[in-house]
């Protein structure tokens, strides 16, 4: 159960979220940190039906969390359903400040969990996008990793970080941990990598 500063959800929405989870027989393992704010790593992301397991363990948790969308998916006649659901439209084409903006927002706010699929993508790519290592960062608050487990059929979550500014040590911890967990397509599931990663490499090599 959510933590007392926790964004709680509906009494509704808590127990589709059971259901929801009883119907696909997932198993939800882990317990939640006592903290108010955090960005959630989703993650193996392989398949649309990550975002509706996410929301229903969340929901199964008493958790109400936000998320990240491009803002083609906001459109009528499913715009109010997507905000309904944590849904928060970001407009890629005008991004350069998006961090900083939704870093402010958790400063704004009594209670935020904030979900970002790190890979950004549901097929396979070399990097992740390091969006949600810098808003952390830059909001102060935790990044707290969260699991699909499709090879077990078990979600939850594990590993609470705080962001330290050494990316690579800090995404070590965070690639050992992702290291056993399966997505529904494994092949498309993506290397753990930030592209800081390896340009602060090639910045020691050439130094």
């Amino acid at each position: 159960m959510p933590t007392e500063h926790a964004p709680r959800c509906s009494t509704l929405a808590h127990w589709i979220g059971r259901a929801w989870v009883k119907l696909f027989g997932w198993k939800v393992e882990g317990q939640l940190p006592p903290i108010s704010k955090c960005v959630f790593i989703a993650a193996p992301h392989t398949s649309n039906w990550d975002m509706p397991h996410m929301l229903g363990v969340a929901w199964t948790l008493g958790l109400s969390v936000s998320w990240m969308g491009k803002k083609q998916i906001f459109r009528a006649p499913f715009a109010g359903l997507m905000k309904a659901l944590g849904g928060i439209p970001i407009d890629r084409s005008t991004a350069s400040n998006m961090v900083q903006r939704v870093a402010e927002s958790f400063d704004e706010s009594n209670g935020l969990y904030l979900v970002i699929p790190a890979s950004g993508t549901r097929t396979y790519t070399d990097y992740w996008k390091s969006g949600f290592y810098h808003i952390a960062r830059g909001a102060n608050v935790p990044i707290v990793c969260s699991y699909l487990d499709y090879s077990r059929r078990v979600t939850g979550v594990g590993l609470v970080l705080e962001p330290s500014g050494d990316v690579s040590s800090d995404m070590d911890q965070i690639r050992e941990f992702y290291a056993p967990f399966q997505g529904k397509y494994p092949e498309h599931k993506s290397r753990i990598r930030l592209r800081e990663e390896d340009a602060a490499t090639d910045a020691v090599v050439n130094g």
